[in-house]
């Protein structure tokens, strides 16, 4: 059977292969020309040259139709989308309806473990009547009457999506309602007739990185465009956009101004009128309690005579701010060393506060007592799992989280301060989990930084077996392990295949995410982002080290700004690994910032039209640090046409620059499904499919 460099490699005659060393700097622009012609041209041979090799693998039949079955299985965690009043709502997907149903229960009943459920949209159905690709993208619905809803629906996955008004007693979309085209907006409620509004208005609206940068004030019946405007951000900006909260019976109206990614102005309404609010600029607003704005602290703070440490939940009193008095913040709860606080939100009296520690979940409950003093009660949770925070009710002091683990199957547990959790619904497991083993180890850095990493093996496999390893990196994104028919994310169950046929999962913990909270990401910004590489090497030969498997039988696995963390970690070192899945990837690190959202992220990596901050992306940029000559390991890219967050091109210039250079490799580009890919389960299933017999082809997997 022919080897995709192969197969491909006729089809690149005229385009990739034929680049000369006298070519231009970057001879494979063209296929940043996302629908043009000749790049879709390019796309659609190399899907079907790796098609045609990969589908063709002993078994890609037998994995796809069991990752369609898990992935469709009926017995699915409902979880809440939202809580309205006295409903819940949900979005459903299953083998019958792939786009979802959304629809609502009584939250009694739900709550009860028998819910009783009225469906308002059908995704696919209304798709098929308006002969549009619809993806849901959610519903902001007014509280506390929850009538009327904003609904969002993407045309083929994009982040650009349409919204929509919505009635929910009716079950209809309002004739005449509040609606706007598809585009990549913010919208709030104020109440019942106005909206805060940021979207594309149009020439100089948007920021560079392509948000808007314009928020006005909408009243029904009037004329968007003629709206008044509320705040306008400047072009380097990254985005603009409204957020409104409802604490009791106020509704609290901000705009957020976010000067970088990781920077950001928030301003109060007071009426119309905004006041900028005193939070620091790199802090992170969670919501309202009590008149208290809940903030998180990425830096220590020091305010009021007293200094708070990074990662600290803070809050300071509303009122005060909108009345331009002169406020203080107090201490909510501050992280142990080992812990993070990830996730926070607040019910009618209590603030909800999820933490890791030492990537374990926790939950805690805090309530605010007359002195000013913040106490917190742990909620009791099966220990060592990963626990989420879903939804918290804004009328009554209920919270709805989720546990799981790589062999422990998601349950849902309906929370309150007084008593033990509830236990909702529990999946039924749907492998045997007592043939497997999981462990949480720690690798050494090359600076010397303890690195986690959690590995999952049959029980009883001796000797070295090959082994994949899936990271990301970045963003303060802490990667906890999930049950093991969604691991990898966005790959189905390719974990559980690849472990229960003999070989060793890994989910490693690298710096640049948030594990270990503020402290773990600022270790690989900018300039110390070769830690993230470092820290992946670390976990790949403590694996060797250890006798789990041997050089040149890892597989390494990443996705969005894993894409970075993989393509430079097999540039450094392309004898350590056997093979590379890279999903929806940046590469380009040179041009990243012009193409699509990219200019928003250079408070991450930094800004390569600065020379200083080139002299150190320059050394990692997977894309320019691809080499003739050298033997790199068979990769697999799969992206989509269809995303409008992290460019196409990225994955397309690195598939033909490896290939030119006569290295193997497979590319799939899916035509919809946006920077997730796959608009749907039954593109999951393939994705799983062939990324399964793509590592056994490669790595001699136990499943080949």
């Amino acid at each position: 059977m022919l080897r995709p460099i192969l197969a491909l490699s006729a089809l690149l005659s005229l385009t990739a292969t034929a680049a000369p060393l006298t070519a231009p700097e970057d001879p494979y622009l063209w296929l940043e020309d996302i629908e043009g012609a000749r790049a879709l041209d390019q796309v659609r041979q190399w899907n079907a040259a790796t098609e045609a090799v990969l589908t063709k693998e002993p078994g890609f039949e037998t994995y796809r139709s069991r990752a369609k079955a898990i992935l469709d299985e009926p017995r699915q965690i409902a979880a809440p989308s939202a809580i309205f009043g006295d409903q819940v709502a949900n979005l459903w997907r299953d083998a019958a309806h792939p786009r979802g149903q959304w629809r609502v229960s009584p939250l009694a009943a739900y709550v009860a473990g028998r819910p009783q459920w009225r469906v308002l949209i059908d995704v696919d159905a209304l798709g098929k009547a308006e002969g549009k690709s619809w993806v849901w993208h959610g519903a902001d619905c007014l509280a506390p009457e929850y009538r009327r809803c904003l609904v969002s629906l993407s045309p083929g996955g994009t982040d650009a999506a349409v919204v929509r008004e919505f009635d929910l007693g009716s079950g209809r979309f309002v004739e005449g309602g509040f609606m706007l085209p598809a585009a990549k907006s913010d919208v709030s409620w104020v109440d019942a007739d106005t909206l805060l509004v940021a979207t594309d208005y149009g020439a100089e609206s948007l920021t560079t990185s392509g948000y808007p940068r314009v928020v006005k004030l909408w009243k029904r019946g009037t004329d968007l465009a003629a709206a008044p405007t509320v705040l306008t951000g400047e072009k380097a900006d990254v985005r603009v956009g409204p957020r409104t909260v409802l604490d009791g019976g106020r509704r609290w109206s901000f705009v957020e101004r976010g000067r970088s990614f990781w920077t950001c102005d928030l301003y109060l309404l007071a009426g119309t009128r905004p006041v900028k609010v005193p939070v620091p600029a790199d802090a992170d607003f969670r919501d309202v309690l009590g008149g208290r704005m809940i903030v998180s602290l990425n830096a220590p703070l020091t305010a009021g005579g007293r200094t708070f440490p990074a990662g600290a939940v803070v809050a300071w009193p509303l009122a005060d701010i909108a009345a331009g008095r002169s406020s203080a913040p107090e201490l909510v709860m501050a992280p142990t060393p080992s812990q993070a606080i990830e996730e926070v939100t607040a019910s009618e009296n209590v603030l909800w506060v999820k933490a890791l520690d030492d990537v374990s979940g926790k939950l805690f409950a805090l309530r605010r007592g007359a002195n000013g003093v913040w106490s917190r009660t742990a909620v009791p949770l099966a220990r060592n799992n990963t626990v989420h925070l879903i939804e918290a009710s804004p009328k009554g002091d209920l919270a709805f989280v989720t546990v799981e683990g790589m062999l422990t199957p998601p349950s849902l547990y309906a929370a309150t301060p007084a008593a033990p959790p509830r236990l909702v619904q529990s999946l039924p497991a749907s492998f045997d989990a007592s043939r497997f083993t999981v462990e949480q180890r720690f690798a050494r850095s090359a600076d010397g930084t303890r690195i986690p990493y959690f590995l999952v093996r049959r029980k009883g496999m001796s000797g070295p077996v090959p082994a994949l390893i899936h990271s990301y990196g970045g963003f303060r994104a802490a990667q906890t392990p999930s049950y093991l028919t969604g691991e990898p994310y966005r790959a189905g169950p390719l974990g559980l295949f690849w472990a229960e046929e003999g070989n060793a999962y890994v989910l490693a913990n690298l710096r640049g995410g948030g594990e270990y909270g503020p402290r773990w990401h600022d270790a690989a910004l900018r300039e110390k982002h070769q830690r993230v590489f470092d820290d992946l090497q670390a976990v790949a030969e403590d694996l060797i080290r250890t006798g789990i498997t041997t050089r040149g039988k890892i597989a390494i696995s990443g996705r969005s700004n894993g894409g970075v963390t993989v393509g430079a970690a097999v540039n450094q070192h392309p004898e350590l690994y056997g093979a590379v899945i890279s999903g929806s990837p940046l590469g380009d690190m040179k041009r990243y910032s012009h193409l699509l959202a990219g200019a928003s992220w250079m408070d991450e990596y930094g800004d390569p039209d600065k020379p200083a901050d080139w002299a150190f992306l320059s050394k990692t940029s997977p894309y320019q640090n691809i080499r003739p000559g050298i033997k790199y390991p068979p990769v697999l890219f799969y992206n989509s046409t269809k995303d409008d967050r992290v460019h196409p091109g990225h994955a397309r210039k690195m598939a033909a620059r490896l290939q030119a250079y006569g290295n193997r490799v497979y590319y799939h580009e899916y035509m919809e499904g946006g920077h997730a890919v796959g608009a749907d389960r039954r593109e999951d299933a393939y994705r799983a499919a062939l990324l399964t017999v793509f590592l056994n082809r490669e790595l001699g997997g136990r499943g080949k």
